[in-house]
């Protein structure tokens, strides 16, 4: 009996511009996450000190 050939995928190395348009693109992605985050903090910390400086909120406990 003879042997059947069954066709095999060929094993290519890793692709260096896949993977560097990949690993920016995910980079850019993450950046952007931690950009949007770190600009929101900003916006609560300033909305804070604003009212404290108009004096519609106060830190000191009220007797």
């Amino acid at each position: 009996m003879a042997g059947h050939k069954i066709a095999h995928a060929t094993l290519k190395g890793p692709s260096v511009v896949k993977e560097l348009v990949i690993g920016l693109a995910l980079g850019l992605a993450a950046g952007g996450l931690w950009k949007m985050h770190h600009w929101n903090e900003q916006r609560k910390t300033r909305t804070f000190y604003d009212l404290l400086d108009k004096d519609e909120i106060s830190v000191v406990v009220a007797e």
